[in-house]
């Protein structure tokens, strides 16, 4: 069963994120999505993690320059070398203030590794 998701990061995405119509491209949110998630894996073991996969990414709304994005995690799996983080994102509208859309969610894996790369038990 998973954590209660937790608020991990917020960013205020700026001008040169955008793509050529204007909204945040997607692989600015998918690396916020990756370094939320890895915050949340380095609070369960203190370990060097590599990302292993991301599942089932699918933008729901777009981003706008301006907008505040909240990125919040929760634990949904422990393993012996991995752990699955789930990360959902919101963004408060810059010119709608207090309003916020659901943008994305995805599952992240992580594994720890050693300095060699090679994976390593969490504790």
């Amino acid at each position: 069963m998973a954590e209660p998701m937790e608020p991990t990061l917020r960013v205020t995405m700026l001008p040169r994120d955008t793509n050529a119509r204007g909204t945040i491209f997607g692989g600015v949110i998918l690396s916020h999505i990756d370094l939320a998630g890895g915050i949340a894996a380095s609070r369960q073991s203190q370990r060097n993690f590599v990302t292993r996969a991301m599942r089932e990414v699918a933008f729901i709304a777009p981003v706008y320059v301006g907008d505040v994005v909240s990125f919040y995690t929760a634990v949904l799996h422990v393993g012996t070398t991995s752990l699955t983080i789930k990360v959902d994102v919101e963004a408060e509208r810059a010119k709608e203030p207090g309003r916020k859309v659901r943008v994305t969610a995805a599952e992240v894996i992580y594994v720890a590794v050693d300095e060699a790369g090679k994976p390593i038990p969490l504790k």
